[in-house]
């Protein structure tokens, strides 16, 4: 059986950093590049699933994005992944959360895996959208912010156990193939072996175009997304009190400052 297993180069910014000229983003030079934290856990758990199996799994990892993603590529390689492909063109570029699972959709079509894991979100953007928009790409079975997984390779169904808001969960049964979002301490990420980085860095990265994958030209970048950015910026600093006293002191000082917001008389 296969695992497809989705990632993401995420950039992050040190302090000091300047936007674009067009101000719809931040100038590359200022971006410092690492694998998704969540795809971390969502290998490791395909990992876990093919060395539970035997080895009778094949872990396939797949990014969409330019050269400098095979870095992470190798990466996961390094970890025991399979295979690596990334998928780009230019006409990629400015691509939101749908039109990056329309590609990953156009190749999970070609590569036919039995499961698709994902991270919850990437930690630049979070949106949070990318995987649950590729199974309705796919039309397949879906959860979202899996925090345990109970799977048998070839099995027909998964149990997830997912994490819900305020602290909840809920367990639910999934028809497989089915396409999961893994959330962070499902399990605990292995660390790559030297001898795992160093086979890494010789092994091949596949790649493809969106064309090579049938992909229509109106369903890439701009064209295929259902959002664009208008603007980036940096808010404004606001102001901020500590409030000092006993309760009774603290109530009275925020009602004072209530009624001075408001404009009236105090």
């Amino acid at each position: 059986m296969k695992i497809l297993v989705t990632i993401k180069q995420v950039a992050s910014l040190d302090e000091d950093f300047e936007l674009r000229d067009d101000g719809r983003d931040v100038e590359a030079d200022f971006h410092v590049f690492d694998l998704n934290e969540w795809d971390h856990y969502a290998l490791e758990e395909a990992m876990r699933i093919k060395e539970g199996a035997g080895g009778d799994v094949e872990v396939v990892v797949a990014t969409v994005g330019p050269d400098s993603a095979d870095e992470e590529l190798r990466k996961c390689l390094a970890k025991g992944a399979d295979r690596a492909i990334r998928v780009w063109s230019d006409d990629l570029e400015e691509s939101d959360p749908v039109g990056i699972a329309r590609v990953l959709a156009a190749l999970a079509r070609k590569e036919a895996p039995d499961m698709i894991f994902a991270g919850v979100q990437a930690s630049d953007h979070a949106y949070g959208a990318t995987g649950m928009a590729l199974a309705g790409l796919l039309n397949w079975p879906h959860a979202a912010v899996v925090a345990g997984l109970d799977y048998t390779p070839g099995a027909n169904t998964a149990t997830a156990r997912r994490e819900l808001e305020g602290g909840a969960y809920a367990t639910v049964t999934v028809q497989c193939p089915a396409v999961l979002t893994l959330q962070l301490g499902i399990n605990t990420p292995r660390y790559a072996s030297l001898r795992g980085i160093k086979q890494a860095a010789a092994r091949p990265i596949e790649t493809a175009t969106p064309a090579e994958l049938d992909l229509p030209a109106g369903e890439t970048g701009p064209a295929g997304s259902a959002s664009r950015v208008r603007r980036v910026y940096v808010p404004e600093v606001g102001r901020a009190q500590m409030i000092e006293g006993t309760p009774a002191e603290q109530a009275a000082r925020l009602a004072s400052l209530i009624k001075e917001f408001r404009g009236e008389a105090i």
